[in-house]
């Protein structure tokens, strides 16, 4: 009887199938182009077992050979790759002015990708332009929303499992209805899942940016929103009700001509450090006119007193959030994403005051994955749930007619 990979005791012969079949899939996806040889040799498994698994991965569209590696001693070898239409993940981005979204193959490579501008502020008008623009960007790839394996929506909030509905999304008007997830779901089928957005953009930190190798590390945004993704010993921390990270309602004073309103919807600190808190800090320092978060910033850089102290102010507070996260977490860095969190020397001036506060000074980087953050993080959690799926199901089931199980 055959044995598992690696010795140990002999077992069904479905299930030792199923984990070679698991194995042989994990080597192509890590060798983008392997040989039947090369996996013999990497696996420990004979030619043969080797042949067959790979066999049923063909079948059931997972790999597929892409070609032939020559120059070396004796035959040509087929290469094996994994099969970029066997999934599809898309993943959208809402926000309070944009709305992004993007679709990666089974491969992870980016095959569509596309930002719009919100049109309208209900969560009617929101969710119908979400799905305008998931189907835009299926049309250019050349499926349908059906035919996708994963949709990952990156949002503000938590999930409020008692109310099947979005919680904290003050950002967002009307987005804290039970009948936005339903409409989601119907949008987008069983195989949708929700994840804050702040997270998301930590995890493509995590995977792409400044976190990679880190076991601990805050990334910090600060724009339209605020929040704060936490990785600790290399995973997204969640916290028991999921809130980990809802920074904005760490409570700070209501100086700065903070609007009371505001705070009690989304958080004392979100309504004095976000964009709408540092315009209405620079109104009442007397700056007049279309004024903006860039604005300020970019007239404290050609020298302008009043707008010069509404950043210092405004460093201040970011200083004193993450100093609240060093006494608690002490993470190994702070990365610091967002429009604000990300504009020129910015962190240099956080830095500054976050040495008179902090105990301790963890590692301060900007972020420099840019405005597709929350959407390269949806990308990668919806791929880690495809994978997670079809490793799930590695026995690949006999199926006469040939389907398969490419989605």
């Amino acid at each position: 009887m055959t044995t598992l990979a690696g010795g140990g005791a002999p077992g069904r012969p479905q299930l030792i199938r199923a984990m070679n079949e698991r194995l042989m899939l994990e080597h192509v996806r890590r060798a983008n182009g392997i040989s039947r040889a090369d996996l013999a040799r990497i696996s420990s498994l004979s030619k043969n077992t080797v042949s067959l698994a790979l066999a049923a991965l063909e079948r059931a569209g997972l790999v597929r050979a892409t070609g032939v590696r020559s120059g070396l001693p004796g035959p040509a070898a087929l290469l094996y790759e994994l099969h970029p239409d066997a999934a599809f993940v898309l993943a959208l981005d809402v926000g309070r002015n944009f709305l992004r979204g993007a679709i990666s193959d089974f491969t992870g490579a980016v095959r569509a990708k596309a930002s719009v501008r919100a049109r309208g502020t209900s969560a009617a008008s929101r969710l119908a332009q979400l799905v305008q623009l998931a189907d835009m960007l299926c049309t250019e790839v050349g499926v349908k929303r059906g035919d996708l394996t994963q949709t990952v929506l990156g949002s503000p909030g938590i999930y409020d499992p008692q109310r099947d509905a979005l919680v904290l999304a003050g950002a967002l008007p009307g987005w804290n209805k039970p009948s936005v997830l339903a409409e989601l779901r119907r949008a987008f089928g069983p195989a949708f899942a929700v994840e804050n957005d702040v997270d998301a953009a930590a995890l493509a930190e995590r995977a792409h940016g400044h976190g990679r190798g880190v076991e601990s590390f805050a990334f910090v945004s600060v724009g339209s929103g605020i929040g704060m993704g936490l990785v600790m010993n290399g995973r997204l921390h969640r916290g028991a009700h999921r809130a980990a990270g809802e920074i904005g309602y760490l409570p700070v004073d209501r100086g700065r001509g903070m609007d009371a309103r505001d705070a009690r919807k989304r958080g004392s600190f979100e309504a004095a450090a976000s964009a709408a808190g540092i315009v209405r800090a620079a109104r009442a320092a007397g700056l007049a006119g279309p004024v903006t978060a860039r604005y300020v910033f970019d007239a404290a850089q050609r020298g302008d007193r009043r707008a010069a102290r509404v950043v210092a102010q405004e460093a201040l507070l970011v200083a004193r959030a993450i100093c609240a996260v060093v006494t608690v977490v002490d993470p190994d860095l702070v990365v610091l994403g967002g429009g604000v969190g990300q504009a020129a020397g910015f962190l240099d001036a956080v830095a500054q005051q976050l040495r008179t506060i902090a105990p301790v000074l963890p590692e301060l980087r900007v972020s420099a994955l840019g405005v597709d953050a929350v959407v390269d993080g949806c990308l990668s959690a919806g791929m880690d749930r495809v994978w997670d799926l079809v490793t799930a199901t590695a026995v690949v089931p006999e199926n006469p007619d040939g389907a398969g199980a490419r989605r």
